[in-house]
């Protein structure tokens, strides 16, 4: 067929302007169709799909991006056909220009056309099925024209939708597109906006052997001494599940270069919820170390980190060990081994820190160079064929080993290696080639869910770390992720606390919506620290459970840390296995069927989950103790800065408001280990403290119904930390009585300079509350106590007919006390969104004041309606903000 003219292409664009490419230039001729997909800041930020096609790129717009979910359909407006040379395009494109904006390579591979109909006939007919393998798009795929878009026509839509196989996934089918690098120069868009990094070269051959045809994806191969990318493999058309057939690869050489590279962008695998357990596929331990690439040339061995950094002082023991080796090029990990020979990623840094890197052992698990041949596009089975070949000649080296894999049931494989403590396995596609960045060809499962943030923050508890406030990169953003609360010896304590002493700052590094506030005890980070952290797995809400502290590290760059989720492994066809049903995403919090008599929530087991708590919350459905934990769940973050640090006392009901209730002071025997424990002057039994999400979970799964914390200043239970005005009326006062004297009350209040909010208290009355400043400006309780008096006994005075401010019952009637007695050192007030064992599941919701107004209902707020109200709504958003010191507003109300 004739070359399609590429005029409607030029005519848009200035070629004396924009560096893209005219089409004159010739590529690289290639036995199979090729494919890219650019990442591509505009007007609008889109994702431009391209397929090789009769010389030239049949083009596509995709304005969300590929999505690996097969029920979400992606609108693909078709634009005009694109010149092959601009396959490798990936730059900028002047403002003004057509397109202008920042463009990236953020695919690539082969494509090929799948059915009996002959491609032109499929896209001339408007139903294209097809193939991909690509660094990051895999398996089936197909494009749709729209009805009544006519071929050719001037905006012709299609839809792009996955088909369901190994590499779709249900839900979650977008987190394919944070992976913001580019796959041809590891570029992010904003190093490709400013220029920054090396770009992509030109199509090279992937092979100088004679009689191979087959060109594939190389724009940044390296030359001499610069870091290099390694291709896609060319994989053969009848390469089945079953594996490669030697016969299919035997026509795969090694590249002969003049030079080593300097460096290589390392391969990384994805995160999978089970291995893949099909032939072809080997596993090999998950070690939990350093990843490091050893280079080995004329004698001279040089170690480097992931990032290319020469760390050959630091593992100098392995250095000198592999200057007897051969020119080479190995990917590796390095660990340090504890007493059981399991990787202990503590010890690592511990024998780093005090300069032993004798302690050290290399284990390497892949050859990319030897000699002077580029080993790359040559299967992983036969990489690792060479590379134990190597290693074995060199038996003087005890700290260098070779890894090997297993081929047998995966999940087994897995089991016995989370059995003796290890992080995980490493799952390989042994036909596949070694390609630079993270691709499907590698999967990683985990026994524990691991994952790294960026350090924004860290809390005090008397001068001691508390906890690190966590992030990770999210849209352009440190988006807060929650806090680590557990894992700090005193040997980490001595070793972090001056890092963080030494990058505090005055502003929070964290964007977004859920940026937490600033707190007395809050220190903000600027954000270069990385910790390696294990944790339960995301909330729904994207939030990190359990997390506890297991090392920073400093092999890694903060900008590419992001939240890692795993994809689906579709099960391998066994007969006998049972099916089991896999999470799309780490952000679905599991839970069990009914029948399973359990369920899981922020990683606290709920027995009973089904059991009712509240026969109903208002419409006419039972609240389950699942129903109050995922309740919790919800609105956990929100609640926590106003428990943390206080004791807290449980109002617990087993079996639910209709059985028997108790109140709980203090912690009992047997009490759960994920509440804290605190003991207060003239106490000598411990108090309940809830410094941590998942512990309300076990708040849920132990029956109790409400919280009511101290209100003193945070772990500082002999000050005052904030004022409670609790507005009680006699059972003939209108709401709308109590809704004016909240009214009142703020205004007193507000003359003497204090800020104030207001909530619901889950029955008939209204809470004012006023936060104070802790710290040096803390107040002692008698003085909040006596305060709090003076304001509710001038009320009383000013309008006897409405209020009153002692307890008597027999004055009480059409008036409301107005109870300051909360404001005491071991007084209690129900926690805002605290649920309450009252029919119809009321919550202690917290207010803005423009709806403190008549109609207000108190029992619009239930377990039910709170968390969408909270998130619309988003009141008290300034609380921590308008904490005011006490001592201004009492020479203010003295004042004659």
């Amino acid at each position: 067929m004739a070359k399609p003219a590429l005029s409607v292409y030029r005519t848009k664009r200035d070629f004396t302007k924009t560096e893209e490419p005219s089409g004159e230039q010739r590529v690289a001729s290639c036995s199979r169709l090729r494919f890219v997909v650019q990442k591509h800041a505009a007007r609008q930020l889109h994702y431009d799909f391209r397929l090789e096609w009769q010389g030239v790129f049949k083009s596509w717009a995709v304005a969300r991006g590929p999505s690996l979910d097969p029920a979400d359909k992606r609108l693909a407006v078709e634009v005009e056909d694109h010149p092959l040379d601009y396959g490798d395009f990936e730059g900028t494109i002047p403002q003004g220009e057509y397109g202008g904006g920042t463009v990236m390579l953020w695919d690539r591979g082969l494509w090929t056309p799948e059915g009996t109909k002959s491609t032109a006939v499929a896209f001339q007919g408007g139903d294209l099925k097809f193939t991909l393998d690509g660094d990051k798009l895999t398996g089936s795929w197909v494009l749709v024209r729209m009805r009544g878009d006519k071929f050719g026509g001037k905006r012709t839509n299609w839809l792009l939708i996955k088909h369901r196989d190994a590499s779709s996934t249900t839900g979650g089918g977008d987190a394919l597109l944070y992976e913001d690098r580019s796959v041809a120069s590891g570029r992010t868009m904003q190093q490709i906006a400013q220029g920054k990094g090396k770009r992509p070269k030109p199509f090279m051959l992937a092979t100088t052997t004679p009689g191979a045809a087959d060109a594939v994806w190389n724009s940044n191969r390296a030359e001499a001494g610069e870091p290099a990318s390694a291709p896609p493999a060319p994989r053969p058309k009848s390469a089945a599940a079953k594996g490669p057939k030697a016969a299919q690869l035997a026509h795969v050489k090694p590249v002969m270069v003049k030079a080593l590279p300097k460096f290589i962008e390392p391969q990384l695998a994805k995160l999978v919820d089970r291995p893949p357990d099909l032939a072809g596929w080997g596993h090999e331990v998950k070690f939990d170390g350093y990843r490091a690439q050893l280079k080995v040339e004329k004698h001279q061995a040089i170690v480097r980190t992931r990032k290319g950094l020469d760390w050959t002082d630091r593992f100098r023991a392995i250095a000198q060990d592999a200057i007897a080796f051969p020119d080479c090029i190995i990917d590796a990990e390095i660990v340090a081994l504890d007493e059981r020979q399991i990787p202990n990623f503590a010890a690592l840094q511990a024998a780093l820190s005090a300069e032993k890197s004798d302690q050290l052992v290399l284990y390497a698990f892949d050859l990319l160079f030897e000699g002077r041949e580029d080993l790359r596009t040559l299967p992983t089975s036969e990489r690792k064929a060479r590379l134990e070949k190597l290693l074995s000649a060199q038996i003087s080296s005890k700290r260098i080993r070779y890894v090997a894999h297993l081929q047998s049931n995966a999940e087994a494989v897995l089991a016995s290696a989370c059995k003796i403590g290890l992080e995980g396995i490493i799952s390989k596609k042994l036909a596949a080639a070694y390609t630079s960045g993270r691709s499907d060809r590698w999967l990683k499962a985990k026994c524990r869910a691991g994952q790294e943030v960026i350090l924004g923050g860290w809390t005090t508890q008397g001068g001691t770390l508390r906890s690190l406030l966590a992030g990770v990169n999210r849209g352009g953003q440190l988006v807060y992720v929650g806090r680590i609360g557990t894992g700090y010896g005193r040997g980490v304590v001595k070793t972090l606390l001056p890092k963080l002493q030494k990058l505090t700052r005055e502003k929070s590094p964290f964007e977004g919506c859920n940026a937490p506030p600033k707190e007395s005890n809050v220190r903000w980070l600027k954000p270069e620290l990385i910790a390696e952290i294990e944790f339960e797995g995301w909330t729904g809400s994207g939030m990190i459970r359990q997390a506890a502290f297991k090392a920073l590290r400093d092999d890694k760059d903060p900008t590419e840390v992001v939240a890692e989720t795993s994809i689906m492994q579709k099960p391998a066809e066994k007969k006998a296995a049972p099916k089991r049903k896999l999470r799309a995403s780490p952000e679905k919090t599991p839970t069990a069927s009914p029948a399973s008599g359990a369920s899981t929530i922020m990683g606290v087991t709920l027995s009973k989950p089904h059991k009712a708590l509240w026969p109903n919350a208002g419409d006419g459905k039972p609240v389950t103790k699942l129903d109050l934990a995922r309740f919790y769940e919800q609105v956990g973050d929100w609640m926590l800065p106003h428990l943390v640090g206080r004791p807290c006392s449980l109002l617990r009901a087993p079996d639910g408001i209709e059985g028997q209730q108790f109140f709980q002071r203090h912690a009992m025997a047997g009490s759960p280990k994920l509440f804290d424990f605190v003991k207060v002057r003239g106490d000598k039994a411990p108090y309940v403290q809830i410094d941590r999400v998942e512990a309300l979970a076990t708040v849920a799964q132990i029956g109790a119904l409400e919280l009511h914390p101290w209100n003193c200043a945070r772990n500082d239970p002999e000050s005052a930390g904030r004022l409670v005005f609790d507005l009680d009326p006699a059972p003939d006062v209108k709401f709308e009585a109590v809704v004016a004297a909240a009214h009142d009350i703020r205004e007193r209040l507000q003359k003497v300079g204090l800020v104030c909010f207001c909530k619901s208290t889950g029955g008939k009355g209204l809470h004012v509350v006023t936060p104070l400043l802790e710290g040096k400006k803390a107040v002692a309780w008698p003085v909040a106590k006596n305060f709090a008096h003076l304001i509710c006994a001038q009320m009383a005075q000013d309008s006897p007919a409405k209020y009153l401010d002692n307890m008597s019952k027999a004055k009480r009637s059409g008036r409301i006390f107005l109870d300051y007695l909360r404001n005491d050192r071991t007084a209690t007030a129900v926690a805002v969104l605290s649920p309450r064992a009252r029919e119809g599941a009321p919550v202690s919701m917290p207010l803005i004041w423009r709806d403190v107004k008549k109609g207000l209902n108190p029992k619009d707020f239930t377990l039910r309606t709170a968390p969408t109200l909270l998130a619309k709504s988003k009141p008290w958003k300034d609380y921590a903000a308008g904490a005011r010191a006490l001592a201004d507003a009492i020479k203010r109300i003295t004042r004659p």
